[in-house]
């Protein structure tokens, strides 16, 4: 029996093991698709912006969904319920709320990475966390390439080992001088302790970290299903994750529903679909440069955001 979160929640590791394999064998076949959709024409559209995306008469230029998003999350959505029927799923494209009080939740992202895959830019992934109360215990994310330069998935189980396909992930073997952090969107410029990189997909960039190419991803408030897989692959691999909890920087536990930066009360922030939160995700040493560089940015950074949000509802 595998203990997860505390002695209440527990699961037997074949049952990690028969939901890891689907996940494997779904996130594989879903890169393989968007792979060959890529000699197509594609169809995009663009999803609506503002708060939690209710304007539905603008759109967002910066977020492009294609046609193989809906179809790819589609026939997830259908193999997931063939196997597991009594588990909830929730997906970026299809806006459902799972039951709160269901236990298993499937959470994917068929294509993170959407405006880098519609481009032909060739870095993009697949997604797959499923939770259990809650918490993050299997993880599977295809990638267009690897830390070996081949497409494959990283994939673990709570308490396993990481793993890229069928062969178990090793540290990297050179100790250079100086490594990469992943920092999205340029987040708070550089460091003096290593050089960023930006690839414009959340759940790659924890796959790279999860594989030790990075050292660490801040993470500002992204959805769940931008990081559900990748919390996992990350406790796996032996990293630390924090989550800023109010005002102080914690380890982090659980995706708990409700759990949001955004100033809302409706009542769907009750679902796990409107969860965010920033994180931090990486060695110890790094994890810790984020959160001091964050403490004197956050602060002015949410302000903006939040105007911001009332600007562009107007």
């Amino acid at each position: 029996m595998i203990t997860v979160q505390n002695p209440d929640l527990q699961v037997t590791e074949d049952e990690l093991l028969e939901i890891e394999s689907l996940a494997v064998e779904l996130a594989n076949w879903a890169g393989a698709e968007a792979t060959r959709s890529l000699l197509t024409d594609l169809d995009i559209s663009y999803k609506p912006r503002g708060p939690q995306r209710r304007s539905r008469s603008k759109t967002d230029p910066g977020d492009p969904v294609s046609e193989m998003d809906k179809a790819l999350e589609k026939e997830l959505r259908s193999r997931i319920r063939d196997k597991f029927p009594q588990h909830a799923i929730l997906g970026e494209e299809e806006e459902t709320l799972p039951e709160n009080e269901t236990e298993w939740v499937w959470v994917i992202d068929p294509i993170d990475g959407t405006s880098n895959f519609v481009n032909r830019f060739p870095l993009f992934a697949v997604s797959i966390g499923v939770l259990y109360r809650a918490v993050p215990v299997v993880g599977a994310i295809w990638c267009s390439t690897t830390h070996l330069l081949g497409s494959g998935v990283y994939h673990s189980y709570v308490g396993g080992k990481l793993y890229l396909d069928e062969k178990e992930v090793a540290p990297p073997p050179a100790q250079v001088k100086r490594r990469l952090g992943a920092a999205p969107g340029g987040s708070l410029g550089s460091t003096e302790n290593w050089d960023n990189r930006v690839t414009g997909s959340a759940a790659f960039e924890l796959a790279m970290v999860s594989a030790k190419v990075f050292t660490s991803v801040p993470l500002w408030s992204l959805s769940i299903w931008d990081v559900a897989a990748g919390i996992c692959l990350a406790r796996s691999a032996g990293l630390e994750v924090w989550i800023k909890a109010k005002d102080d920087w914690e380890m982090f536990e659980q995706l708990q529903p409700g759990f949001r930066d955004a100033e809302t009360k409706d009542a769907r922030d009750q679902s796990l679909r409107y969860w965010r939160a920033p994180l931090v995700v990486g060695t110890s040493d790094a994890t810790l440069v984020w959160r001091k560089k964050s403490e004197r940015v956050l602060g002015w950074q949410g302000r903006f955001r939040r105007r911001l949000r009332k600007f562009v509802s107007v």
